[in-house]
């Protein structure tokens, strides 16, 4: 990454942080007239339960202290409450850099799961220590994985402190979720289910038996439910929305464009025609998607391309794999080379990489799911993977100065820059050494690849940077 892009919002964010953490400090001194509750009286734990596991949680100057235990699974303090619409705001101190913890929101529980003690699921916001510095994604605890990885906003990974408390707000609005750490802004999640449910406090389970007897700290938790006062999210900040084919108000006004309104083919054409393919696509329930037919390259519809070009970009999209299925979604596409079989383009690998042969081909995995295909492998994690039949997350993002990220359901998995040195001793040793100046056009269509096998898209959308 070119870091030198980050210098301006840098001072920003720690000028907000002056600002916010000001506030913070300062609204610790109201009173339930301005619409702040207690959701901890700081003298017993009444009106919370604890659930799923044994680690013990008790009351110590003021602060609710769960303490890590070896042989017991996640244990979490719940309240006996539920809420809806809510601000909450908390501080938390983690003892350690080799576990996390997390705030559950608007969760539930599995009454009859994990040997009769509950198995809690449902939105955790993640309080991490350790080198991945992820404190204030937004984890789905015990079923989805995942929702915000902070990859998605590095610049938020400095604001967390090891052994200090750190201040926490969550707005949970409506379909929204906003987080702030020490009064930075971290992560926006839209999702539409759990309207409501409990808040939870996390004791993670333990591997490392060092670990044993080590304790998180929360105190000064308050809560408003009624007349919320939101507090301004600054713009620029990535948003995951799980809602298909549909752009948030926030979004918007960052910038973003449907690619697919989840209805038509309004605004692609066939890869070399004036035209939509008249065969080989359907659309359908909110998704575009690519039939099957022999496996081979554009044998049956044909690629399809946007009308529009476009330069600098971030663009994210869903897809699904079938069993064995291959596709790819590429960019930079010129239509300018005239070739048979698939457009030229740079190509997001979209590949069932157990099944289809291609991943074992070319050189180190650079023919796996969401790598720069036949240049550069994506460097995956077992967590940023889903089942095949399970909708994936990718985005590219593309910066002025063309340095390109590859995205895998909220995880960087690839970063180059076009034009480089490297880039171009990477084309030179690849199946396209022969292509003039590969992959450097100013600007290009986005392309979703026909490659014989079922495989949909949906919530495709970009930003011009």
């Amino acid at each position: 990454m070119n870091t030198s892009r980050h210098t301006k919002p840098a001072i920003i964010y720690a000028s907000l942080t002056v600002l916010f953490v000001w506030t913070a400090m300062a609204s610790c001194t109201s009173t339930a007239s301005d619409g702040w509750q207690p959701l901890f009286d700081g003298k017993t734990l009444d009106g919370w339960t604890r659930v799923g596991g044994e680690a013990p949680y008790a009351v110590e100057d003021e602060a609710i202290v769960g303490t890590m235990t070896a042989g017991t699974p996640n244990s979490f303090l719940i309240t006996e409450k539920e809420y809806g619409d809510f601000i909450l705001e908390l501080e938390v101190l983690l003892e350690g850099d080799a576990t996390n913890s997390g705030v559950q929101i608007r969760s539930h529980i599995d009454k009859t799961a994990n040997n009769g003690r509950g198995r809690v699921f449902g939105r955790q916001v993640e309080i991490d220590p350790t080198e991945r510095a992820w404190t204030g994604g937004i984890y789905d605890e015990a079923r989805r994985g995942w929702l915000y990885p902070l990859d998605l906003n590095e610049n938020a990974k400095k604001t967390y402190k090891r052994d200090s408390y750190n201040h926490i707000r969550i707005e949970s609005i409506g379909y929204e979720t906003k987080t702030w750490i020490n009064g930075v802004p971290v992560a926006h999640v839209v999702d539409t289910i759990d309207a409501t449910g409990f808040i939870g406090l996390q004791v993670h389970s333990i591997g490392d038996k060092a670990l044993d007897g080590k304790k998180v700290y929360f105190r000064n938790l308050r809560i408003q439910t009624e007349n919320l006062q939101t507090q301004e999210f600054p713009q620029g900040i990535y948003t995951v929305n799980l809602t298909p084919n549909s752009l948030s108000t926030y979004e918007e006004q960052n910038g973003y464009k449907l690619l697919f309104d989840g209805r038509s083919n309004a605004g692609w054409m066939g890869a070399y025609k004036n035209t939509f393919p008249k065969k080989g696509w359907e659309i359908n329930d909110g998704t575009i998607t690519v039939l099957p037919s022999d496996g081979g390259e554009s044998s049956n519809g044909g690629d399809i391309v946007t009308a529009d070009q476009f330069s600098a970009f971030d663009l994210s999209f869903e897809f699904k794999l079938t069993e064995g299925a291959n596709s790819g979604v590429k960019y930079f596409v010129t239509l300018s080379e005239n070739n048979s079989g698939s457009a030229i383009g740079l190509e997001y690998q979209i590949l069932d990489d157990e099944r289809h042969p291609d991943a074992k081909m070319g050189k180190g995995g650079n023919r796996t799911l969401a790598s720069l295909y036949d240049l550069i492998p994506a460097q995956k994690t077992k967590r940023s993977l889903r089942k095949i039949g399970e909708w994936n997350k990718g985005r590219i993002v593309v910066l002025p100065d063309n340095t390109v990220t590859h995205y895998l359901n909220g995880e960087k998995v690839v970063q180059y820059k076009r034009g480089s040195a490297a880039y171009k001793a990477l084309v030179r040793d690849s199946k396209y050494k022969n292509w003039t100046n590969f992959g450097e056009a100013a600007s290009g269509h986005i392309l979703l690849q026909d490659h014989g096998d079922r495989v949909s898209f949906r919530n495709i959308k970009i930003r011009s940077l």
